[in-house]
């Protein structure tokens, strides 16, 4: 059957075996991830670091809010950006404006200029992430449209080595730039990151030959108008009720985190509500959905625990952590890196193995085994959590233990969401089912912001090995439906029924 764009070019030459276009796509997300990563690994460090040493002086558990807030507007906008592309923008445009965004973001936290440019960064970055990330994955998988599933899940896993090297450059140059309080040049080289990035990506446009070129189901010109002037009714609500609350002398940090992670829990109730009710979805598409729900569910228990990396063990690195290493004291955003380092090197071993593997290890198996996984990071958290609680520095080796260990939870899930994500998706709906994947990392990191606030009132061994008894009761939970989800995946692909006569 006829994708409806045109092929690759003659002669053109594979990347590893797959569409020269997976190499566009690859460097792209690599220098966002870069930016992303980089900055992130210097975040909380900077919100809590006196103003006399150049940063924010918040508290640590409003800090780690902020961080909360952030990284979730990343994933909770991811929908808005995937309805967009489906809509108006097409994936290819939809991903250029949100990179050209994200540099804008970067820029402003970069001006050493006072705490507005560092809320209006964030604010930016958020936005334009929430543009490119859902259609960067979905133009993954254009780039299979009509290949077999175990070469896209091979292509997923490729493209995910292309994260985490980023991710890995990234947390390397821009904490060692900030070593001495020189946190603007570090965010300043996350928008240089972030512009290659962009000219990677507009220098490769002919490599993806079409893909995300127009928008799926465009709205007609009816549509695109009441569009408009419902989301400018939206955008002056919110803002006339952000500068009320501002007004009433209210609004604090915490008690936006907190009214964020209400709305990142509603959302995704809402948007699934929608889906199911939609005319737009077949039955069959309804049964994947369903299976779909389930792996929502756990993907979002999964990112709680995992992207505690920014966060709570960013500064358990920092305060309890001896970060001496043959006589050089390290950043501690760079403890965080052996994850990156261990994916590059894992990832095409796992993305050969899982080819090999084909169907006999199914998707929400794979969820199963990640969920157990990162669930037992954390319980060796909460082990050096104890040690370090006599107020002894622990090894290195503990973090660095704890973070080997999600990278294989992370292998198992991360790569098969993405990719369960695009063969679930409504046809009508394809690029915003991939934002709502990251709803369920959305979902996450704003609950995992505000769980933090439990540690004014429980021990730190015992936060994390509540996390981790939360994650494998999860995972175990999972196992006793696999074959079910499998069925339910499986009847998704499966040709309408004819109506009996």
């Amino acid at each position: 059957m006829a994708s409806g764009r045109p092929g690759p070019p003659a002669g053109e030459r594979p990347f590893f075996g797959h569409p020269r276009g997976l190499a566009t796509l690859f460097g792209t997300e690599m220098w966002e991830r870069f930016s992303y990563y980089g900055m992130r690994a210097v975040l909380v460090l900077f919100l809590t670091a006196p103003v006399t040493r150049g940063g924010m002086g918040l508290p640590e558990t409003t800090a780690v809010g902020v961080y909360g807030v952030y990284v979730a507007s990343v994933y909770l906008l991811a929908v808005v950006g995937g309805w967009l592309a489906d809509r108006l923008l097409g994936a290819r445009r939809t991903v250029l404006v949100g990179a050209s965004v994200i540099m804008g973001g970067h820029l402003s936290m970069a001006m050493p200029m006072g705490g507005g440019f560092v809320w209006l960064g964030l604010v930016l970055i958020a936005l334009g992430s929430g543009l490119l990330k859902p259609n960067m994955a979905a133009l993954v998988g254009e780039l299979y449209r009509h290949e077999d599933d175990a070469r896209r899940d091979s292509g997923y896993t490729i493209f995910y080595m292309g994260v985490n090297l980023g991710a890995f450059l990234g947390i390397m140059i821009v904490p060692w730039l900030q070593t001495g309080g020189r946190w603007h040049l570090a965010f300043g080289a996350a928008a240089i990151g972030m512009l290659f990035g962009l000219v990677q990506y507009v220098r490769g446009r002919a490599t993806l030959c079409g893909a995300g070129e127009e928008p799926d189901h465009r709205l007609t010109p009816a549509e695109e108008h009441r569009f408009k002037v419902v989301a400018g009714l939206c955008l002056a609500v919110t803002a006339g009720g952000l500068a009320l609350w501002a007004v009433s002398g209210t609004l604090t940090v915490d008690r936006f985190a907190l009214v964020l992670t209400v709305v990142t829990a509603a959302v995704p109730i809402a948007y699934f509500a929608f889906l199911f009710s939609s005319h737009e979805v077949t039955a069959e598409e309804r049964r994947g959905l369903f299976a779909y729900v389930w792996l929502f569910l756990a993907a979002a228990i999964f990112w709680l625990v995992y992207d505690q990396a920014g966060s709570s063990l960013l500064l358990f690195a920092k305060k309890d952590t001896n970060l001496d290493v043959f006589g050089f004291t390290i950043p501690p955003g760079w403890v965080g890196n052996i994850n990156s380092l261990a994916i590059i090197v894992l990832a095409p071993l796992f993305a050969e193995m899982f080819l090999k593997a084909g169907t006999r290890i199914s998707t929400p198996l794979k969820f199963a085994i990640g969920l157990v996984i990162v669930g037992l990071s954390f319980v060796v958290m909460s082990v050096a959590a104890g040690v370090a609680s006599d107020g002894v520095k622990v090894s290195i080796m503990w973090l660095l233990s704890v973070y080997l260990i999600q990278t294989i939870a992370e292998l198992f899930l991360s790569p098969a969401g993405l990719s369960a994500t695009n063969k679930l998706a409504p046809r009508a709906f394809e690029n915003q089912l991939m934002g709502v994947w990251y709803l369920a990392m959305a979902l996450g990191d704003s609950v995992g912001g505000q769980t933090y606030r439990l540690t004014t009132v429980v021990p730190m061994p015992v936060y994390y090995l509540v996390l981790a008894l939360a994650a494998v009761a999860a995972g175990l939970l999972m196992l006793l439906f696999v074959r079910r989800l499998r069925l339910l995946m499986a009847e998704h692909h499966l040709p309408p029924v004819p109506a009996s006569s």
